[in-house]
């Protein structure tokens, strides 16, 4: 293994920098484990693949179900994880009928589908993050060991020979709770401005899920403090509908958030591999994208399947090397995650135009007249080989 690839991208979903592995002081400051496991269940997978020959960084949607892929399939991993616990940061997030095919080949999808509510007829749901997170967690116990780490020396330096690193203008997301039962019809609502969009779903019987997206020249000062982000909020909606207002008001201040939403192009030749030798990105480390037609998580799953395909071919069965896995996985992915990063960025900048007269054409003719979502969702037509060992 050489150690001077292991570059990890961490940052797109957790928001507090990124991690470097320093092989000058890799002796010094490497890892070290910060408290206990939060699960620990040593099953030795296959003869022929160690328990240790799959790492992966990063206990986000992408790390957790390549995780329970590569189980199905026999393969053991550990995962690492740098925050004190599994990162629920965030509400809820859109799951199409390609993340839900997902997540029924590695046996949570109807464990999942009736805690939330099906959107429109469609195979789409509003799924709250900590409850998929849980739930894939809860999944990886069989093969699977869970490890939550901080800068220091690393237990196990060295042993290690596969890794796998995991882990967004501006949005405040949030959940409103309705302990009476929330009102709403199961469909996405959508309030269109100038520069400004907003919306809300409801995500279960009692949970409504509610996102503004604004245009901002620059951050700004960090805020943390809910009452303010809150009142910020309110000021960007002013005199919008009650029922938006009404779903803010009603919101735990522990759920609120502001985060920047950014996206990586993935050009052609120009735009770095996603793996370098036994190094590979999965996920937001790899393609972060604008949550504008809802792919990320979607993608981040079918990032996991694929990839946990291709190892299996690599270690279980011999037919290519773990290097050209990698290399298969990407080319596979790629076609569907460059194209959908730019037309999902292209959405976002037409729903936030600011000119008055786009903004007239968008509410009166393109969203009216020409949306409708066959073709919006056409990405979500995904087909992959279903896992057939457990």
């Amino acid at each position: 293994m050489n150690w001077r690839v292991l570059l990890m991208d961490l940052h797109w979903i957790s928001m507090n920098g990124y991690i470097k592995w320093d092989l000058e002081k890799q002796k010094k400051s490497a890892w070290t484990i910060r408290k206990k496991p939060i699960c620990l269940s040593i099953v030795k997978a296959k003869a022929d693949v160690k328990k240790e020959d799959i790492v992966i960084v990063g206990a986000g949607i992408a790390g957790l179900g390549t995780a329970v892929s590569l189980q199905w399939l026999g393969i053991g991993s550990k995962v690492l994880e740098q925050a004190e616990s599994l990162r629920i940061g965030g509400t809820s997030l859109a799951l199409f009928k390609n993340g839900w095919s997902v997540l029924d080949a590695i046996g949570v999808g109807s464990q999942l589908r009736k805690q939330f509510l099906e959107m429109q007829g469609q195979e789409v749901r509003a799924v709250e993050r900590r409850i998929l997170l849980e739930t894939l967690a809860n999944k990886a116990t069989t093969r699977c060991h869970f490890f939550l780490l901080k800068a220091g020396k690393h237990p196990h330096k060295g042993k290690w020979k596969n890794f796998i690193g995991t882990s967004r203008w501006y949005s405040v997301i949030c959940s409103g709770f309705f302990p009476d039962g929330q009102p709403f019809e199961p469909k996405v609502n959508y309030i269109y401005g100038k520069g400004i969009r907003a919306g809300y779903v409801p995500v279960s019987s009692t949970k409504v899920y509610w996102f503004v997206c604004f245009n901002s020249s620059s951050p700004g000062p960090k805020i943390t403090d809910p009452s303010v982000l809150r009142q910020q909020t309110k000021e960007l909606v002013r005199n919008w509908p009650s029922d938006l207002l009404n779903i803010i008001d009603l919101t735990p201040d522990d759920t609120i958030i502001r985060t920047p939403l950014v996206d990586r192009w993935l050009w052609p030749v120009v735009s770095p591999s996603a793996s370098t030798g036994k190094v590979v990105l999965v996920g937001d480390a790899w393609h972060p994208m604008t949550p504008n037609l809802g792919p990320g998580a979607c993608c981040a799953l079918e990032d996991a399947i694929v990839l946990s395909k291709k190892l299996a071919d690599a270690l279980q069965y011999k037919t290519m090397s773990v290097e050209n896995a990698f290399t298969s996985y990407e080319e596979e992915c790629w076609g569907r995650v460059f194209p959908l990063t730019i037309r999902a960025n292209a959405v976002g900048k037409l729903l936030q135009w600011d000119n008055p007269l786009v903004c007239s054409v968008r509410n009166n003719i393109v969203i009216p007249k020409l949306a409708w979502l066959g073709p919006v969702l056409d990405y979500t037509n995904f087909k992959f080989e279903l896992l057939l060992t457990n």
